[in-house]
């Protein structure tokens, strides 16, 4: 970006020494890219969904269910990853007679996502799962237990999840639309929100969820503008980790931008926390969410007199776990390093051997390459004891608890 011209008024200034320098680089906004779609709020255990509150991040675990000591280990680690709501198979007998111990044990809510069996939506409701997900179109004979579902559901303040898919669709609708389009996605979800409705049953959270991101993210906008119940993305089967977390990032992007969302789970063919990881980034990335530690380094090229990818690597890892919002500039050479460097919580800009570090604008001290990251963390270590002095609120998961 060019700098601003400098009016006649202000031409005769002086820049006192030592003084940070504006470089007319954007601050980071205060408030989300966009205002939130206004959906009903339900309540997934402590956790408020729609109605205004956060958006949370969801996973699922990879375990056998039925193997409790297995499912609940996998639910403490993606506890500690920052998963707010975490949902688990319950495709046999076994599965469902570990619901309420696992419910039970378990740090954040459970969700039991039912498929085939109609069964074990009574069985996980009277398990105490915080909600229970259910795919329409490949239950049998759904359409005829939702009556005795939603009383079932109630009586216990369990929120069902409408959950259809473009690989399980109602073969109705298939047969009406050709594929999984968009308009057939809709219509599978809202009819049986409308079979709920006649039982008075509202408390109810939709995803409407297919592989392709553009077909995901027309979806989901059809579905936001004819209904107010929250809703849960996902773009399902996205892939292996760098292309699932591509999808979906372009896929959350384009429909948090818009207001559209309610909870997330990025689904990758990786260890789950890794989806938790890549949905929390989204989030902060987007201003919905408190950021915590952000890089800023530079791609590098032949300007570039240290290397920079060693750089960021090693102070990310130095730093990995730091909750308080910190930005790190890591900078390779004298073009935009010391402008981006100044504009962070703390950085450097590097050249000849050298880097100078800034800390809050200010040129601290200049140490040599080979102390660059050592004197980054250190200085890091010192900023965020002094935010938690102070009592900056970290970056740790936004959770209503009722």
């Amino acid at each position: 970006m060019r700098p601003a011209r400098r009016s006649p008024e202000t031409a005769g200034d002086v820049m006192t020494p030592g003084e940070p320098v504006s470089l007319g680089l954007p601050e980071l906004p205060v408030r989300p890219i966009s205002e939130r779609r206004l959906s009903r709020r339900i309540e997934v255990g402590p956790v408020a969904v729609g109605g205004g509150a956060p958006v949370s991040v969801q996973s699922m675990t990879t375990t056998r269910t039925s193997d409790i000591g297995a499912t609940l280990q996998q639910i403490a680690e993606l506890t500690a990853s920052g998963c707010q709501i975490v949902r688990v198979a319950c495709p046999t007998q076994d599965d469902a007679d570990a619901l309420a111990t696992i419910a039970r044990k378990s740090q954040i809510p459970v969700i039991a996502d039912i498929h085939f069996q109609p069964k074990y939506v009574f069985a996980a409701i009277d398990a105490g799962c915080a909600a229970v997900r259910v795919n329409p179109g490949n239950i049998k004979q759904f359409d005829d237990k939702v009556r005795d579902i939603a009383l079932a559901a109630s009586r216990t303040g369990t929120p069902i999840r409408i959950g259809v898919n473009a690989g399980s669709l109602d073969r109705r609708l298939l047969a009406k639309y050709g594929k999984a389009t968009p308009e057939a996605l809709v219509e599978s979800a809202l009819w049986e929100a409308s079979l709920f409705e006649e039982h008075d049953f509202r408390d109810i959270k939709i995803s409407v969820k297919h592989n392709d991101p553009v077909v995901m993210v027309n979806a989901y906008r059809q579905l936001a503008a004819q209904c107010d119940y929250p809703l849960h993305l996902g773009v399902t089967e996205a892939g292996p980790a760098f292309q699932g977390t591509i999808k979906s990032a372009v896929a959350f992007g384009a429909l948090l931008s818009e207001g559209i969302g309610d909870t997330i789970r990025v689904s990758l063919s990786a260890p789950p926390a890794e989806e938790v990881k890549v949905g929390i980034q989204i989030l902060e990335s987007l201003n919905l969410r408190q950021r915590r530690l952000e890089i800023v380094s530079c791609p590098s090229c032949g300007r570039a007199q240290v290397d920079v990818y060693k750089l960021a690597e090693e102070v990310t890892a130095g730093l990995d776990g730091m909750e308080v919002p910190l930005r790190v500039a890591v900078m390779g050479c004298v073009v935009n390093g010391p402008g981006e460097a100044r504009e962070a919580d703390l950085g450097v800009a590097s050249g000849n051997g050298k880097g100078q570090i800034f800390v809050k604008g200010e040129v601290i001290k200049t140490v040599p390459e080979a102390r660059i990251v050592e004197t980054l963390i250190e200085e890091a270590m010192k900023i965020a004891a002094q935010m938690a002095d102070d009592g900056v609120p970290s970056g740790a998961p936004d959770v209503t608890v009722s």
